[in-house]
């Protein structure tokens, strides 16, 4: 027979292992600033594959709690979307990360660096916004989304911007292609911090 302090006390490491999930996306974008603000660097990809097996960790710590777990704090489909929502943004980072070590010296003159850190402050706020979760307050995790959601739309302005290089008519055929490919993964990987927000948004809606 659980006890009171069993029942009302379980299912805290879901949080704690939230937040894991969360910080490890969050440090990917931090890793992919801090590579395109200084690209006269050769840039080392280690930080990204730290980041990755972070997240893939905690999510494999998440999967198996739900399994072990009888009682979860908030919906075991909820835990699982919030979850899966964080665990896909650095893997759309690395992708990045990945394909501008290799192609970045057709890509001078391209700064990325301020869209990067638009995406470092999406992930930033996603992180409060999963740690504001163990409290279930609306008006705060409404606060946050409100902010998300203007960075989202800063974010899109950015990339937006970007485009002109593709049109300007210096590039040829193989160069535009090249930079619609990393315009589009950059734009995803915002979009997955949108995505993980609204996740933990939903979930505050559902419980408050």
């Amino acid at each position: 027979m659980f006890s009171l302090q069993t029942i009302f006390g379980a299912g805290k490491q879901f949080y704690a292992l939230l937040d894991e999930a969360a910080d490890a996306a969050h440090a990917s974008t931090v890793a992919l600033y801090e590579m395109l603000k200084a690209p006269g660097r050769e840039p080392s990809l280690d930080a990204f594959k730290l980041a990755r097996q972070r997240e893939r960790d905690a999510s494999a710590k998440i999967s198996q709690a739900l399994v072990d777990s009888f009682i979860t704090p908030i919906e075991r489909e909820d835990i699982e979307a919030l979850g899966s929502a964080l665990y896909k943004i650095p893997k759309q980072v690395e992708r990045f990360a990945d394909r501008y070590a290799l192609a970045r010296h057709r890509l001078e003159g391209i700064d990325f660096a301020p869209r990067a850190a638009m995406l470092e402050k999406a992930a930033a706020v996603v992180v409060e916004m999963v740690k504001e979760l163990r409290h279930l307050r609306l008006e705060p995790m409404k606060q946050l989304n409100d902010k998300l959601r203007v960075l989202e739309t800063e974010a899109d302005r950015l990339i937006l911007e970007l485009h002109r290089d593709i049109y300007s008519g210096r590039l040829d055929a193989g160069e535009m292609f090249l930079l619609k490919e990393f315009f589009e993964i950059l734009e995803k990987a915002i979009d997955r911090c949108r995505e993980a927000g609204v996740v933990a948004y939903e979930i505050a809606l559902k419980n408050s």
